[in-house]
């Protein structure tokens, strides 16, 4: 409707379809607006819309090609690596387990998480080994891992992605990612160049002092009888607001035995997995360790010093294994800051880096085609 003149008389009805008198209040209308402010309510809009666009470009490195973002971390498994359609970039071969963990009420007093509240809570997890190709050799030697998300009663996860090395051999993002740049193979040999290996751990000696520590702890002869370490420091708030760092680590309580440094198989330790598993479930005790004043929280390849205190909290049981052609632990995300109430991360720069590059490799295999796992629904039935 178009707008009323000065002397035009003011009339609308009432719901019942009755003249309102011109003495009732008259509705306001809007000036038109000119060309000029059409032109600068466009020109703002155009502002907006470059300020949100140049934030996404920004973040996504294209202002900064050196810049380190998750699309470069995941370029550069590729590069190593290859790509495989659906696999996550790194520890992409690996195998599905379910079970549970039962608090033994004993971290309730460093977090008010429900997780450490008495009683049990269902668990969802994935058995891996490092590196980026699915059908690898099992190799004794090669890195495992532990994806684990405990779903709690209050709708909360806890997500954690452990390792069996006791400490990480890199400080911060940037040495994670030059030792993968060292790492590429040599397009004449196909294996890595020395030369750049040497180069890297002498230019990083706190990666050097942490693979000393690595090789003093020999792995054990399978996934079952594996320690496996959150490594990253985490800061916990209890229920009456006191913080307090901590690290955590899984203790089998299958006895170890000594791995026998070659593989004797393709499928070795899943196999010896699957094998365990199905005889009978397997447990470890989820120790927590205490920081003390000074301890660096901000350095995973550094280990706090012996001595410090350790609380047991509890017992994880795994009792069933699938293969990921089944199971949802496939799809999962093992995201380190997927956090319940009473659980934050500290410090650590790896920790933002983690979650970035897991979210990137995530969103690419999700929009892959989903290759046949190595360990088949057949080799967990048989």
């Amino acid at each position: 409707m178009a707008p009323l003149g000065a002397n035009q008389e003011a009339k609308t009805t009432n719901g019942s379809g009755e003249s309102l008198s011109e003495t009732a209040p008259m509705e306001k209308h809007s000036a038109p607006l000119s060309a000029g402010n059409m032109f600068a309510r466009l020109a703002a809009i155009g502002v907006l819309l470059l300020v949100v666009v140049g934030a996404f470009l920004y973040l996504g490195g294209w202002f900064s090609p050196q810049k380190l973002t998750p699309a470069r971390f995941a370029d550069e498994f590729e590069r190593v690596n290859g790509i495989h359609s659906g696999f996550r970039r790194n520890h992409a071969k690996g195998v599905c387990v379910r079970g549970f963990f039962d608090s033994n009420e004993q971290g309730a007093r460093l977090s008010k998480a429900v997780v450490f509240h008495t009683g049990r809570v269902p668990v969802i997890g994935r058995f891996s080994l490092g590196g980026g190709d699915p059908h690898a050799t099992d190799d004794p030697s090669t890195v495992r891992g532990l994806g684990l998300q405990f779903s709690l009663p209050d709708g909360e996860q806890w997500r954690t992605a452990m390792i069996n090395l006791p400490v990480f051999p890199f400080k911060d993002p940037q040495a994670f990612y030059d030792n993968l740049v060292a790492s590429q193979p040599d397009p004449n040999t196909h294996q890595p160049d020395p030369a750049k290996g040497a180069a890297f751990l002498a230019s990083h000696p706190e990666t050097a002092r942490a693979l000393a520590i690595i090789k003093s702890h020999a792995p054990s002869s399978g996934f079952d009888n594996t320690a496996y370490y959150g490594l990253n420091a985490f800061r916990f708030v209890n229920a009456d607001g006191a913080s307090t760092y901590v690290r955590w680590t899984l203790a089998p309580m299958q006895p170890y035995e000594a791995g026998t440094g070659a593989s004797q198989g393709k499928e070795l330790l899943f196999d010896g997995l699957i094998a365990s598993i199905q005889r009978q479930p397997l447990q470890w005790h989820l120790v927590m360790t205490v920081a003390q004043a000074g301890d660096p929280t901000d350095n995973a390849t550094v280990q706090w010093p012996e001595g410090r205190e350790q609380v047991d909290v509890g017992t994880l049981t795994l009792d069933s294994v699938e293969s990921e052609e089944t199971s949802p632990a496939r799809d999962i995300n093992f995201d380190p800051l997927v956090l319940p109430a009473g659980m934050a991360p500290s410090n650590d720069p790896l920790l933002s880096a983690r979650s970035a590059i897991y979210s990137q490799s995530f969103t690419r295999r999700a929009g892959e085609t989903k290759e046949p796992s190595e360990i088949t629904s057949s080799e967990v039935r048989r």
